[in-house]
């Protein structure tokens, strides 16, 4: 098992040079939440065995190259112009490694007025460190989806192969944004998970503020080929799973 923290020191000194940051694709179109423009960053302090961005995951030292906010920004806003998209993102790994490079660009998507960032992250560092949500504050442009992986400790490591302990940064990182009012939801990978233990982290979710039940995001093992292989390999088997070929329209 391995900490994560510990982990994301290693991997910035990789993926990260001043405020430039490494991304292996800018920009590309998508469907998910009804249209966005996405960059896709390299390196994750986690690694979960049902990631479908594995190689920049697991080789950034060789993938992908240094991009500035502004670049970043100008790709986006290229595909989300091009396309009417009112929001943007940056995927494929997980954004706050950077994060003078996140925070400056977050500054050029609040000045263009355009646009809805939706930050997709884990939440280790945010919940490691309460003031990166308190930096968030400060924009009017963000929403934050915190991936859960799994509902507890347990099921967390055996997905991510971290510490147990991990988990609760990922709940801190909801408690945090919550406490500084950044809009925020929960995304729970739920493929692995009991009906027991799904409503244990609901009913945790409600204590800490009612419409991170309300707002649950289901999220579902998609089995691309890459990833059934490692889950073969793991000895693990999705309750539920979805080919790329069959999502259902509410998981897009």
């Amino acid at each position: 098992m391995y900490n994560p923290l510990e982990y994301a020191e290693r991997l910035r000194r990789i993926v990260v040079r001043g405020v430039e940051r490494k991304y292996y694709r800018v920009a590309r179109g998508g469907r998910w939440y009804g249209g966005i423009a996405t960059a896709d960053c390299v390196g994750c302090p986690l690694k979960c065995v049902f990631c479908w961005s594995d190689a920049p995951r697991d080789r950034p030292g060789s993938i992908g190259r240094f991009y500035t906010p502004e670049e970043v920004f100008k790709a986006l806003d290229k595909v989300a112009s091009k396309r009417g998209y009112r929001q943007l993102r940056v995927s494929g790994n997980e954004p706050t490694l950077g994060r003078e490079h996140l925070l400056r660009l977050l500054d050029l998507v609040e000045e263009s007025k355009r646009y809805v960032f939706v930050l997709e992250t884990n939440g280790i560092l945010i919940g490691h460190d309460p003031s990166y949500a308190k930096d968030l504050s400060r924009y009017s442009c963000v929403h934050v989806r915190v991936s859960l992986k799994g509902t507890c400790p347990e099921e967390f490591s055996r997905l991510t192969g971290a510490v147990p302990e991990a988990f609760e940064l990922q709940i801190k990182a909801l408690e945090a944004l919550v406490a500084e009012g950044v809009p925020c939801h929960p995304a729970v990978m739920l493929s692995f998970s009991s009906e027991e233990s799904v409503e244990e982290l609901r009913r945790r979710l409600r204590s800490i503020d009612p419409p991170l039940d309300e707002e649950f995001e289901e999220e579902y093992v998609f089995l691309y080929p890459h990833v059934a292989r490692r889950l073969k390999d793991a000895g693990l088997q999705p309750r539920i799973a979805y080919s790329p070929g069959n999502i259902p329209e509410e998981l897009i």
